[in-house]
Order: C-alpha cells, then sequence, then structure tokens
C-alpha cells in the first residue's frame, strides 16, 4: 500500500507541475508580446498617447471627453486626440514636414522654431516688442538684393555666352590636326604625309626643310598701292560637268572671278587676267599655252610692280568615276592640289634651261597652304604634287599652281572650294 501511495503521490505532482506551467505559460503570453521589439513598440505607443491626452488637456482644457476604457480605446477617440491637436501651428507645421514632398512647410518650421519669423504679440530676448514694420522693410531689401543678384548672374552667364559665340563667328573652329616641327622635321615623314611626287623627278631632304620651309615671310603688303594678287589661267577652256559651252562664267575662268571677289571682300587688290592662251584657231591646243601666259603674265608683273602674288588656277582632269569632293560647312566642295615644279629631273639632275630662283619660296607657300588647310578643313586638300618642269612659278616668289576639283565636279562645288581658299590664303599672305 505504501508502494502505491508513493506512485500515485508523484503522479499527482506531475499533473500539478504542468498544470502551473502552462497557467504560467499561457498568462505571459498574454502580458509578453512575441518580440522584445513588439513589447517596446507597445510600451511607446502607449506612452506617446498618454502624452497627446496630456497635451489636449493643457492646450485646450475641458475639449477632452472623459469616458472609460471601451471609450478610450476606440478609433475615433484617436481622431478627436488628433483634430485637436491639429489646430495649434507648430503640431501641423510639424505633420506637414513629416510628409514627404512638404519641403516648404519643413523650411517653415525650422524658422518658427529657430525664432526666426515674429507676430505683432511677440517680444525680444531683452522683453521688448519687435519693429515689424523694421523687420518687413528689412527682409524685403534682403530679398531686393537677392533678386539682383540673381539678375546679374543671369547677365553675366549670357554676355560669356555671347562671347563664345562671337569667338567662333569670328574664328573657324580648328577640327583638323596641328602639326609640331619635331614630326615635320623628319623628312620621311614630312614627305610621306604631304607630298606625292612625279616618277622621273625627284626632292632631296634640303629642300624639304620643314623649319626653313615655316620660317619664310610670304605675307603681303596690303598698303600697297595698286594691285596685290594676281590671277590667271594658262588653261581657260577647262570646265565641268555642269559647264555651259560658250559661257566662261561657267568654267575655270569663272571659279577665278569668284577667288578674286572673295579676296578683295578681304581687303586685297586683286587684278583677274582672263585672257586665253590654250585656243589656236578656235580649236584647244595647250602645247604653248605656258609660253604664252608667260609672255602676257611677265608684261603685267612689269606694269604692276605692287603685285606680289600670281595664282594660276587650274582643275584637273581624272578618270570619269572618280569625284573629287568633300564637306564644308554643310556644303560640298571640290577638293585643291597645290602643286610645284622643281625644275629637276631623276635622271639628269636640275634642268638649267627651267631655271626658277624662287623653287624653296614655292615650296615654303605650298606647304603652309597645306598646314593650315589640314588645321582648319582637314579633308579638303590632296597631297601637294611635285613634277619635273616649271609650270611658270619663277615668275615671282610667291607663284602658285592650284588645281580646283576636276572636270567631274561641278560649277557650284568648285564655286564652294574657294571659300576656303580664300581664308588659308588669307592666313599666309597676312598672318
Amino acid at each position: 500500500m505504501n508502494a502505491w501511495s508513493k506512485i500515485l503521490n508523484r503522479i499527482l505532482w506531475f499533473v500539478f507541475f504542468c498544470l502551473g506551467f502552462y497557467i504560467v505559460f499561457a498568462g505571459g503570453q498574454r502580458l509578453w508580446p512575441e518580440d522584445t521589439a513588439g513589447f517596446l513598440k507597445s510600451g511607446r505607443d502607449t506612452a506617446q498617447r498618454a502624452l497627446l491626452e496630456s497635451a489636449v488637456r493643457c492646450l485646450y482644457p475641458g475639449m477632452l471627453l472623459e469616458g472609460g476604457e471601451d471609450v478610450r480605446s476606440g478609433t475615433w477617440y484617436e481622431w478627436y486626440i488628433e483634430r485637436a491637436l491639429a489646430m495649434h501651428p507648430l503640431y501641423r507645421l510639424q505633420s506637414g514636414a513629416e510628409e514627404p514632398g512638404a519641403l516648404e512647410s519643413a523650411a517653415t518650421y525650422e524658422i518658427l522654431a529657430a525664432g526666426g519669423v515674429h507676430d505683432e504679440n511677440e517680444t525680444d530676448e531683452n522683453g521688448q516688442a519687435y519693429d515689424m514694420a523694421a523687420l518687413a522693410e528689412a527682409e524685403n531689401e534682403q530679398a531686393a538684393a537677392r533678386e539682383e543678384e540673381q539678375r546679374q548672374e543671369e547677365l553675366r552667364q549670357q554676355e560669356e555666352l555671347a562671347s563664345l559665340e562671337t569667338s567662333a563667328a569670328v574664328e573657324p573652329t580648328m577640327a583638323g590636326t596641328i602639326y609640331n616641327l619635331e614630326e615635320l622635321a623628319d623628312f620621311d615623314f614630312l614627305f610621306s604625309s604631304f607630298y606625292t611626287i612625279e616618277n622621273n623627278t625627284t626632292v632631296t631632304a634640303d629642300q624639304l626643310n620643314a623649319e626653313k620651309l615655316l620660317s619664310k615671310d610670304m605675307s603681303i603688303d596690303m598698303d600697297a598701292d595698286g594691285p596685290q594678287i594676281l590671277i590667271y589661267h594658262t588653261h581657260s577652256q577647262e570646265g565641268f560637268v555642269d559647264s555651259v559651252p560658250g559661257d566662261n562664267s561657267t568654267t575655270i575662268v569663272g571659279v577665278g572671278e569668284y577667288l578674286a571677289e572673295l579676296l578683295r571682300e578681304k581687303g586685297y587688290d586683286v587684278m583677274h587676267v582672263t585672257s586665253v592662251y590654250d585656243l589656236v584657231d578656235g580649236k584647244l591646243d595647250r602645247n604653248e599655252a605656258y609660253s604664252k601666259a608667260e609672255d602676257e603674265i611677265s608684261a603685267v608683273l612689269a606694269e604692276n610692280p605692287t603685285i606680289q602674288a600670281v595664282i594660276d588656277l587650274h582643275r584637273d582632269g581624272v578618270a570619269e568615276g572618280t569625284h573629287l569632293v568633300t564637306e564644308i560647312d554643310g556644303k560640298p566642295t571640290a577638293k585643291l592640289m597645290f602643286f610645284n615644279g622643281l625644275s629637276m629631273s631623276k635622271k639628269n639632275g636640275p634642268i638649267d634651261y627651267l631655271y626658277n630662283p624662287y623653287i624653296e619660296d614655292n615650296l615654303a607657300l605650298t606647304l603652309q597652304l597645306k598646314l593650315f588647310c589640314e588645321q582648319y578643313y582637314p579633308g579638303f586638300t590632296r597631297n601637294i604634287y611635285l613634277k619635273s618642269l616649271r609650270y611658270n612659278l619663277h615668275l615671282s616668289d610667291k607663284a602658285l599652281l592650284i588645281e580646283a576639283g576636276a572636270q567631274t565636279n561641278t560649277l557650284q562645288e568648285m564655286l564652294n572650294a574657294m571659300e576656303p581658299l580664300a581664308d588659308v590664303l588669307d592666313k599666309v599672305f597676312h598672318p
């Protein structure tokens, strides 16, 4: 019997223990939330609600309805507290500052909290009433000063923009390549980059000495009283794909006149000789064209000693499928080629009967023009062509033979080419 009593006693203790554990656990679940964060939030909400009730009682005594637990637990009660507090401006501003996008309300709240805005019933730190008129005037002056500062800044930016636009209009954009003297001093680089040479002639490193050629002064005295530049055409009958037979204005002669006009606009006194040297008895014959041109142009130069530059303007002859054109300032433009006669053959050396004392000057002029074209109008010029004969380049130290476009170009493409040509000529003649 004693053994059974002990067993029963232990069973009862175990049952009471389990029952007690259940009561404690179940009760704890009601008093303690599932996690610490939830418990802290519950406490914070309760404290906040109590503070809000106290604030409403202090600000608006008698407005808070009294009631039991059931009354205070309803959502309408919380709404009532919120509406009562919303009657106070600071609380309303703070609520606005907490809403996304309420930047103006937040800024106003900061001003109010810092005492930066005053009404007529407030006093300063010394107990004196604020002078509202003086405050308003000071604020107006500050606002006016800010507006004036902003206006001046806008004017400054507009002036800078106008200055940049003016600079861009005065000087073309340097979109090309500027070569340095170290590169150009390398004969192989200079020759391969800028020249094409005829098979039966040759050129030496001493002749293509970049430092020497670029140091030569190719400028023109624009104060000379008389013509300063002469333009002529050894091959006056050269035309283009859309030239009108019998109308010289649609041939190389018309293109030469447009170049003369452009140079005159830049301040040069230009003479344009339109004589014909490549027709014999009304038929095209160029065998004696250079000799005939030399006779007349020499006489013109003797009569006009103020002429300092002589330009023989041609157009090239190419295969019918070749179109020498590029685009400059949005316009189709014929490409150019500067031409030098070296009075020298590869087999026999210098050609004495074609003596030219100005070979170095002629080479200097074409190289300087070519480099300006590469700098300001990349793609506008072909390589400088070197050939064995003289081509009347002995008539002046600033003698030029220019091949502009070819028979496959249009007249308009040729006219367009004269504009950048006039610009680079001016850069060399009037640096």
